[in-house]
């Protein structure tokens, strides 16, 4: 496995996220749009919170996001079931701007490091910090997607 190449597609993932969310006005951050469970904000603070998981799963590093990102964020939570204030556009481009520079301490040997134990997600298991970090990029990816599609939604409306 090239990761070298997980590291930069890592990294230029990470700066595309910060454009998109960048340029989205903070207004369409928590509009929900028909057929979605969750808003912008609850993706992009999702993102953060997964990363900095995956980071600490496979790398053995404390998590580098404030403590109520877990329960903002997490798997199964929703903008509806809020108690606490929601971090702001401007917060949420911070996190996403650190978690890039922290991308760039990441070396190829961090990557083939075995994990302590198996990660296992549903029936796929993950041996070593690089295929974790590689789904880990596939999971950005995938609510970068649902990001623009909610966009999508709320301009044609």
């Amino acid at each position: 496995m090239c990761y070298q190449a997980i590291i930069h597609n890592a990294k230029v993932l990470h700066q595309i996220v910060i454009g998109q969310i960048q340029a989205i006005p903070e207004e369409h951050f928590d509009q929900q749009p028909r057929g979605y469970n969750n808003t912008i904000r609850w993706n992009a603070g999702h993102m953060i919170y997964w990363t900095d998981r995956y980071s600490m799963l496979s790398f053995n590093v404390p998590s580098a996001i404030p403590k109520g990102y877990e329960t903002l964020f997490n798997t199964g939570t929703r903008p509806s079931q809020w108690t606490i204030v929601p971090p702001s556009k401007d917060e949420l481009l911070q996190c996403l701007s650190e978690q890039l520079a922290r991308l760039s301490e990441l070396t190829p040997e961090m990557l083939e490091a075995r994990l302590d134990s198996p990660f296992t997600i549903g029936p796929f298991q993950f041996d070593t910090a690089g295929e974790l970090f590689n789904f880990a990029l596939i999971h950005e990816g995938l609510h970068l997607g649902i990001v623009m599609s909610q966009l999508k939604a709320l301009l044609s409306n």
